[in-house]
């Protein structure tokens, strides 16, 4: 399966003031463009092109280290523009995913000060996720571009800490950048999506 660039679910001005026209044009159509382009030559070399995604994913997973930080980052990133939105964040999150945050992760402000000390804390370049694993939701954070499933668990909620996903707006203040992400960005709506065909 190429690997293709997806459309922004939103033009470039939505997610403004909390992520700018600028970051987005250099996050969406110069970042991911080079993973999918790069992930799409290494793909073909590896003879994994006729895969699906995630198992490109898992099979590239201390094999094949090229080919597995483009493809991861390319799962990722087709996830990432869908998990924000206008107007999104808030604490009113949907029946059956507030049920689960508040059994498995300890009730919304739990989650949102744990979600947000695991960006923290991510030295260097990675991801902050909400995962499903063995049914139940739980918090954690992963290097670069590896993500959930490589660890047994499906994301659905991820936010990126690259610091080319924050430092125009934020330059080096990350915890701000996930406080807004939290608070402004998140589409809870895809991430009930993604929590349900996990848990099916």
């Amino acid at each position: 399966m190429a690997f293709t660039l997806p459309d922004l679910p939103y033009d470039y001005e939505a997610l403004q003031p909390f992520m700018s026209k600028e970051t987005l044009e250099y996050h969406h159509d110069k970042h991911h463009k080079a993973y999918v382009d790069k992930g799409n030559d290494l793909a073909a070399e590896a003879g994994m092109d006729g895969l699906s995604l995630e198992e490109i994913v898992k099979q590239s997973h201390g094999k094949n280290p090229g080919l597995f930080n483009n493809a991861a980052q390319h799962y990722n990133h087709v996830h990432f523009w869908k998990w924000m939105k206008k107007d999104g964040g808030g604490t009113s999150l949907p029946g059956k995913l507030q049920s689960a945050v508040d059994s498995d992760l300890g009730g919304y402000d739990k989650f949102k000060a744990d979600f947000i000390a695991a960006g923290v804390g991510q030295f260097g370049s990675g991801w902050a996720w909400i995962a499903v694993k063995d049914g139940k939701l739980e918090i954690m954070k992963t290097p670069n571009g590896e993500n959930p499933l490589v660890h047994g668990a499906t994301p659905i909620l991820g936010v990126d800490v690259w610091e080319h996903s924050y430092y125009i707006d934020y330059r080096n203040a990350r915890p701000k950048y996930l406080e807004a992400f939290v608070d402004s960005l998140i589409n809870w709506d895809y991430v009930l999506e993604m929590y349900e065909a996990a848990t099916a």
